[in-house]
């Protein structure tokens, strides 16, 4: 397949808020929950200390620390409004920090040049949306934006790339489709496609299940994972639903107003006690008969708790 080199202007700076911004190396954790330094060769470590966020006058972070575990998938989960998607906007270069800084690999991502964090940090926020009758194959093209200069144009190293994340994604036969087209879980695919092109080893996440079904939930995280094992990326993801964010996450962190509470494996991470300080939920936890991970059974007003299998570490 052939594909013809993007019309866009080739700056990560010019492209839209989808950001510009690779099985899983060994990664221990500590007595504390944070993740011990044990990258695999090649993986760039992304790291925030002190940070402060804030909205106009309204701190929304404040003096957080994070080391994301290289290699693996971390879901940062938590109530609305507690500072998740603010977290991961920080990291991805697209919220300055008041006071504090993100560091990826020992340099402040904020003294990087722009085209070097796109080519080592992707990020796919909150429902993106694709210009009007844009191609899917075009789309993806967009993700090798930041390796374009203008002594180096589109290669065949682009168009292979761009093919590549198509198979990868299941998008090679609707290519040439415009994405307002697609159905909401094939969009979501395409996304995630131009974030495969674009070749970074950390990919970030924001909410890449919000809107689609059931099925479509599980399809895309199902995808997630594959690349995180078949492409070595580190993924950061934020997830509303705890039960899902137990399945397919390595690496737990629990947010509540601006802090992390714990983080962890959610096997160590959830609980009926964070559950109810992190949501103010009161539940059952007990563990899951297809993953064997943490399930939350939410206890409303109109349902009383009744025995039910102990959660086994």
């Amino acid at each position: 397949m052939t594909f013809q080199p993007p019309s866009w202007p080739t700056a990560p700076a010019d492209l839209p808020d989808t950001g510009s911004t690779s099985s899983r190396p060994t990664s221990g954790t500590a007595t504390d929950g944070s993740p011990t330094d044990e990258r695999g060769p090649g993986l760039p470590e992304l790291r925030a200390s002190g940070l402060r966020l804030a909205y106009g006058s309204t701190v929304v972070v404040d003096d957080l620390d994070l080391v994301v575990p290289a290699g693996r998938i971390s879901v940062i989960v938590g109530a609305n409004a507690c500072g998740k998607s603010t977290l991961l906007r920080a990291l991805a270069r697209l919220l300055r920090p008041r006071a504090g800084a993100v560091h990826l690999d020992g340099r402040s991502i904020h003294s990087m040049p722009t085209r070097r964090v796109a080519r080592q940090l992707g990020i796919l926020p909150q429902s993106p949306v694709a210009p009007a009758g844009l191609t899917v194959v075009d789309l993806v093209g967009r993700g090798r934006s930041p390796h374009q200069t203008w002594w180096r144009q589109w290669s065949a190293a682009d168009e292979q790339a761009v093919t590549d994340a198509l198979r990868a994604t299941a998008m090679l036969e609707l290519a040439g489709r415009p994405v307002d087209e697609l159905s909401g879980g094939q969009r979501q695919r395409a996304w995630i496609a131009m974030a495969v092109a674009q070749g970074t080893p950390v990919l970030l996440l924001d909410e890449p299940t919000t809107f689609l079904d059931l099925a479509h939930q599980i399809d895309v995280l199902d995808l997630v994972v594959d690349l995180n094992r078949r492409e070595k990326r580190t993924v950061v993801m934020v997830l509303h639903d705890l039960n899902q964010a137990c399945r397919y996450a390595d690496h737990m962190i629990a947010m509540r107003s601006g802090r992390i509470v714990t983080q962890g494996p959610p096997a160590e991470v959830v609980t009926a006690e964070l559950v109810e300080e992190v949501f103010g939920l009161r539940c059952q936890v007990v563990a899951d008969p297809v993953s064997g991970t943490p399930l939350v059974i939410p206890m409303g007003r109109h349902h009383s708790p009744r025995p039910a299998a102990a959660l086994k570490s």
